[in-house]
């Protein structure tokens, strides 16, 4: 269906451009037109991209006999004429999302190419997701003749996949045998840990996603506990039992707990929303222990305590991230965030390393002797 609407777009911008051909003579006259492989440019709204830009030139066919002004404005009309030929429901790009300082260019004689016009976006990452914007920038006037069918560029912003590929630990799990950068995650007053899982079940007592036994590791289940519950287990484990907070298998969760040594604050977070909370101190958190007894994704003592399913974004601050912050990044953070101390995606779509995206570079490996299974996805889903 998707390549039909495209071929069917692509002819009508083609019929466009012939009619415009044959009404303005343009086989036969010098005109300006906008020198782009495409109409269309896009933009991906993303929660780690606030900024982002596009070098609009123009061009004649041959040299100029004088000097060409080309003048550009932004035209919310023509969002009507994209609509029509991509069968989209786009709207206008709000103003305060775009700025366009300089719409002047020039051509001068002797030249077949303007200098550059450049228009900003900004503050993309707070735009609608499930929306699709379009600002439509054509020549507005010019010392020369304009070729019609190339007056006017498209740029589109619309939320796209940002994860396509996970990583599935059933039966298997990730390690990091020696740390590369151990201080990054040792001494923690504070923290908080991530991932975004989707299991099939939780047929095992329990279920491990990350951390180390005893010290500080996110699990599901226990002995007398709901095996699809999340419990911390650490010097005291937390929180107790209760059917009501069960995970569901085959939907994608996401999971986040923190915890702040000076008042022994623990959270723990679904999907954005905090599930369980207590204060008890348990000290400073040290997960940089190398060999068997150290970190890990999918593993806790022993190797059946796997996670029967699929997991990305796992992510150790040294900070308390906020309820906001936790409900706002689920997919996708800056690797640069500050207090983001380690940061496996989890997307490599092939072989048994995993890259920590931070600048610590503590990698992790899968089970000696295992292929890690890859799983195409397409998060966050967008809405139908």
């Amino acid at each position: 269906m998707k390549r039909y609407q495209l071929y069917l777009a692509s002819a009508l911008l083609a019929s466009t451009a012939f009619i415009s051909c044959q009404n303005d003579n343009e086989s036969f006259e010098n005109k300006a037109y906008i020198n782009a492989n495409s109409k269309v440019g896009s933009i991906l709204i993303k929660g780690s991209v606030t900024t982002d830009s596009r070098t609009i030139q123009a061009a004649i066919a041959q040299p100029a006999t004088q000097d060409i002004t080309i003048t550009y404005r932004v035209a919310p009309s023509l969002v009507d004429i994209y609509n029509a030929a991509f069968y989209d429901n786009a709207i206008v790009l709000p103003e305060n999302h775009y700025e366009l300082p300089q719409p002047q260019a020039y051509i001068t004689a002797g030249s077949v190419r303007s200098t550059e016009v450049i228009v900003y976006f900004k503050d993309i990452n707070l735009l609608d997701r499930e929306k699709v914007y379009v600002l439509p920038i054509t020549i507005d006037n010019a010392n020369i003749g304009v070729l019609e069918s190339a007056r006017t560029t498209y740029y589109v912003l619309k939320g796209a996949a940002l994860i396509n590929v996970v990583a599935d630990i059933e039966s298997n799990y990730l390690h990091i045998d020696t740390w590369a950068k151990p201080a990054a995650v040792n001494d923690l007053s504070q923290i908080t840990m991530e991932a975004l899982i989707r299991a099939r079940n939780y047929d095992r007592q329990i279920s491990t996603i990350m951390g180390i036994e005893g010290k500080f590791l996110i699990r599901l289940g226990d002995a007398g506990f709901p095996s699809n519950q999340i419990q911390v287990a650490c010097s005291s484990n937390f929180p107790s039992a209760d059917s009501n907070k069960g995970l569901p298998t085959n939907e994608w969760v996401h999971i986040a707990v923190t915890y702040d040594s000076s008042n022994g604050e623990m959270k723990i977070y679904v999907n954005g929303k905090v599930q369980s909370e207590r204060s008890k101190s348990i000290g400073k958190i040290n997960l940089a222990v190398n060999g068997k007894d150290g970190f890990y994704i999918g593993r806790s003592y022993a190797d059946d305590r796997f996670l029967a399913g699929e997991i990305s974004e796992c992510r150790i601050w040294n900070v308390v991230r906020t309820k906001e912050e936790i409900a706002n990044n689920p997919y996708e953070v800056a690797p640069n965030t500050e207090g983001l101390v380690a940061y496996w995606k989890c997307n490599e779509g092939g072989g048994n390393v995993v890259k920590d995206h931070t600048e610590n570079g503590n990698n992790l490996t899968a089970k000696s002797g295992t292929t890690l299974k890859w799983t195409p996805v397409s998060l966050p889903v967008q809405a139908k």
